[in-house]
C-alpha cells in the first residue's frame, strides 16, 4: 500500500489544539460532559449504561444503536447501517472498499484531506473545484466533463469543509442523476447534516435518494460529541457493506461500548441537542458578522449555507499564511489558513481562513482576534 503523505491540517492541529488560548477553528459543534448527557437518559437507560458489559461489541455496531441510526434517515434500516470508530475509519474503508487500481474517482475541492489522499493512493482522480464566484456551488457540467468510461465513484461533502456550503436542491438532484446515469457511486460527507443556518432547508440523504448513494455520519460534528468516536455508513447495498464489515476486522474490530451506549442516548436526545447547537450557531454567527463588518477592509465576510465552520477571503497585503500564524503566536487565536486546503488535483484559493462558529465562548476569542487587529492592522 503507498504510504499516505502527511496530513497537514491534524498536524497543524497537534501543534496548536489544545495549546492555543482561543481554538477559533474548531469544526465540531459544542460538546458537553459526561454528566451533562448522562442526564438526558431515561433511569433505564443511565442503569443500562452503568451496568454495562465491558466485553467486545458487534463489528456492524450494536443492534440497538443501527436502529437509531437508521431512524435518521427516510429509507434506511438496521441492515443498511455499518458503525465505525469515527468518521475517518469509515472514509479510509469506504474508499478501499469501493476503488480499485484502474478506477477513477471524482472528488470536490478543496477539501478535506482525506477525502482527497486516501482515494488518490489507490487509483486516478480528478477535481471539480467549488466556485467562490458562484457561492462555492458545484459545476455539474464540469461533473459531467470529468466523467470518465472507468469513473467509479463521486465524492461530495455537504454542508461542506471548509465552506459551509450546501448545494442547491436542484444540482443535488441533477448530481444524482448523472451518478444513476453513468451507474457511479456517490460517496457523501453528510457529517454536519442537521447543523442549519438561517433557516435553509437540509439536502436529503444520498442514501435515501440513491440506490448506490453512501452516506457517511458521526457523532462528532453536528452532535458535538468527538470523545465518543462513533461514526458509520447507510447504504442500501449490503454486498458493499459486508466488504467494509471484512476491512474493519483489520482496523478498529468494533466500537467501545461504553461509546455506543452514550451515542444511543444522545441520538434518542438528538432533537434537543441539534436545536441547542443551532441556536447557538446563530448567536455566534450574529457575532463574528460584526467583527468582520468592523475590519471589511481586511476580510471579505459571507454567511455559509449550513455546518458550522466558514471560508473568509483575508485582504491585507501581509497574505494569509503570515496573518494566521502571527495571529496564533501573539494573540493565541488558531485559524486555518489557505495552505491547509491546498490541493494536488486542481488550484484552491490561497487567501482565505477556515473559522468556526459551533463552540460556546466564542465572544473571548472574537475580543482576542479584534484587539490583535486594532494593534497591527488598522
Amino acid at each position: 500500500m503507498p504510504v499516505l503523505p502527511d496530513f497537514k491540517l491534524e498536524t497543524y492541529f497537534s501543534k496548536w489544539e489544545f495549546s492555543a488560548r482561543y481554538h477559533m477553528t474548531a469544526s465540531d459543534a459544542q460538546s458537553m460532559t459526561m454528566a451533562e448527557l448522562l442526564d438526558m437518559a431515561t433511569p433505564e437507560q443511565r442503569q443500562a449504561h452503568e451496568n454495562l458489559w465491558l466485553g467486545y461489541t458487534e463489528t456492524f455496531g450494536s443492534p440497538e444503536l443501527r436502529d437509531i441510526i437508521a431512524g435518521l434517515y427516510q429509507q434506511i434500516q438496521r441492515a443498511d447501517i455499518l458503525c465505525f470508530a469515527g468518521a475517518e475509519e469509515g472514509i479510509y474503508i469506504a474508499m478501499h472498499a469501493l476503488l480499485e487500481g484502474g478506477d477513477h474517482a471524482i472528488v470536490v475541492t478543496p477539501n478535506y484531506q482525506s477525502s482527497e489522499t486516501i482515494p488518490l493512493s489507490i487509483c486516478d482522480v480528478s477535481a471539480v473545484a467549488l466556485d467562490p464566484q458562484d457561492g462555492w456551488s458545484l459545476d455539474i457540467d464540469a461533473v459531467s466533463a470529468a466523467i470518465r468510461p472507468n469513473t467509479k465513484l463521486i465524492s461530495i461533502n455537504f454542508p461542506h469543509n471548509p465552506t459551509g456550503k450546501v448545494l442547491e436542491r436542484e444540482r443535488f438532484d441533477a448530481l444524482v442523476n448523472l451518478c444513476r446515469q453513468h451507474g457511479i457511486w456517490l460517496f457523501s460527507d453528510e457529517v454536519y447534516r442537521g447543523l442549519t443556518v438561517e433557516g435553509q432547508a437540509m439536502l436529503p440523504a444520498a442514501a435515501d435518494v440513491y440506490e448506490r448513494g453512501v452516506s457517511l455520519g458521526v457523532m462528532s460534528k453536528a452532535y458535538g460529541l468527538p470523545g465518543l468516536r462513533i461514526g458509520w455508513i447507510a447504504c442500501r447495498d449490503h454486498g458493499l457493506l459486508s466488504q467494509m464489515e471484512r476491512m474493519k476486522h483489520y482496523l478498529s474490530i468494533c466500537n467501545a461500548g461504553p461509546s455506543e451506549s452514550l451515542a444511543k442516548i444522545a441520538l434518542l436526545n438528538a432533537d434537543r441537542i441539534l436545536d441547542r447547537n443551532n441556536r447557538l450557531i446563530a448567536s455566534n454567527l450574529t457575532k463574528l458578522k460584526s467583527l468582520f463588518a468592523e475590519f471589511d477592509h481586511l476580510f471579505d465576510w459571507y454567511t455559509p449555507d449550513g455546518g458550522c465552520v466558514c471560508y473568509p477571503r483575508y485582504k491585507g497585503s501581509d497574505g494569509v499564511e503570515t496573518f494566521a500564524r502571527e495571529l496564533v503566536e501573539q494573540a493565541g487565536v488558531l485559524l486555518l489558513p489557505a495552505s491547509l486546503y491546498r490541493s494536488d488535483l486542481s488550484e484552491t484559493p490561497a487567501d482565505r481562513f477556515r473559522i468556526g462558529f459551533g463552540r460556546a465562548n466564542i465572544d473571548e476569542g472574537i475580543a482576542a482576534m479584534r484587539s490583535y487587529l486594532l494593534r497591527n492592522r488598522v
